[in-house]
C-alpha cells in the first residue's frame, strides 16, 4: 500500500479514537456500513444513539427489546431473457470445406514466377468474366502459389468465394491479405462482405467502414445500407440489456444492503 495513503488511514484512525462522533458526518455512512458488516454492531448503535441525544433535547422513552424475527423470504427477480432482434438481409450457412490452398511467404519471388502469378491472375480473371467460379479459383490459387506475398491475389480469391457463398473461406484469404498489408482495402472489403453473409452485421460494418476510407466504391456503400441497420439494432439491442441487467444488479445489492442494515438494527434494539 502507498506509504502516504497508510499514514493518512492512520491519522484517520486515530482521529475516529479520539473522537468517535466523526464517524456520525453523512459522508462517512459507507464507512459506518462497513463497520457493521463486520459485526461492529454495538458500537455503531452507541455511536447512532449518542448522535441523536446530542441534537435532540427531547426525552427518548426506552424502549422493550423487540423479539428478533426470521425476515421474510423475498421472491427473486425472473431472469431477463432477452427478446429477438428483427434484422433484414441475407445470409447463408457457414461453409465447412477444408481450407484452401495458401502461399508460402517464406519462398523467393523471382520476376519470373511474379509474371506468370500475373498471367494466371489474368486467366482467372477472364473465368470470372464467363461465370466460371471454380476455374477462377484455381487460377487464383495457382497465381497466389507463384507469388505467396502478394495481398491483392488474396484479396481476389477471397471476392471469388463471396460469389461462391463461401464466407469463411473469404475470410481466411481476407486476413491473409491483411497480414501482407494492413491497409488492404480489398482485405477490408472482403472480409466485410463475407462477415455479412454470416450475420455478424456489427463486425461487418467495422469492416466495410475501414475499407471505405482507405479505398471508397459504390459497392461498399450499397452493402454498408444494408449492413448497418442491423448493426445499429443489435447495438441497442445489446446497451439495453445490459442496463437492464445492471438495474437488476443494483437493485439486488441495495436489497441486501438494506437486509444488513436491518439485521444490524435488530442486534442494536436488543443491546439497548
Amino acid at each position: 500500500m502507498d506509504a502516504v495513503k497508510l499514514k493518512e488511514l492512520k491519522n484517520f484512525v486515530e482521529l475516529c479514537k479520539s473522537n468517535p462522533s466523526v464517524l456520525t458526518d453523512p459522508t462517512l455512512a459507507f464507512f459506518r456500513d462497513y463497520l457493521e458488516s463486520l459485526g461492529s454492531f454495538r458500537f455503531v448503535c452507541d455511536l447512532q444513539k449518542s448522535h441523536v441525544d446530542e441534537e435532540s433535547d427531547e426525552e427518548i422513552p426506552e424502549k422493550e427489546s423487540p423479539s428478533v424475527e426470521e425476515p421474510e423470504e423475498e421472491e427473486e427477480e425472473d431472469e431477463i431473457i432477452e427478446s429477438d432482434v428483427e434484422l433484414e438481409g441475407e445470409t447463408v450457412e457457414p461453409d465447412n470445406d477444408p481450407p484452401q490452398k495458401m502461399g508460402d511467404s517464406s519462398v523467393e519471388v523471382t520476376e519470373e514466377s511474379r509474371d506468370a502469378s500475373q498471367e494466371a491472375k489474368a486467366k482467372a480473371m477472364e473465368a470470372i468474366s464467363e461465370g466460371k467460379l471454380e476455374e477462377a479459383v484455381e487460377h487464383l490459387t495457382e497465381a497466389i502459389l507463384l507469388n505467396p506475398l502478394s495481398a491483392i491475389m488474396y484479396g481476389t480469391r477471397a471476392t471469388v468465394y463471396i460469389k461462391m457463398k463461401k464466407p469463411n473461406a473469404a475470410i481466411r484469404d481476407a486476413n491473409a491479405a491483411l497480414e501482407i498489408n494492413a491497409d488492404s482495402a480489398k482485405g477490408y472489403k472482403a472480409r466485410g462482405m463475407a462477415r455479412s453473409l454470416l450475420g455478424q452485421w456489427e463486425e461487418a460494418a467495422k469492416d466495410l467502414h475501414v475499407a471505405s476510407k482507405l479505398d471508397y466504391d459504390e459497392e461498399i456503400s450499397a452493402v454498408l445500407k444494408k449492413v448497418e441497420p442491423n448493426a445499429h439494432k443489435l447495438e441497442e439491442h445489446r446497451r439495453k440489456y445490459d442496463r437492464l441487467r445492471k438495474e437488476r444488479e443494483d437493485r439486488k445489492a441495495e436489497k441486501d444492503r438494506q437486509r444488513r442494515r436491518a439485521k444490524a438494527q435488530v442486534s442494536c434494539d436488543s443491546l439497548t
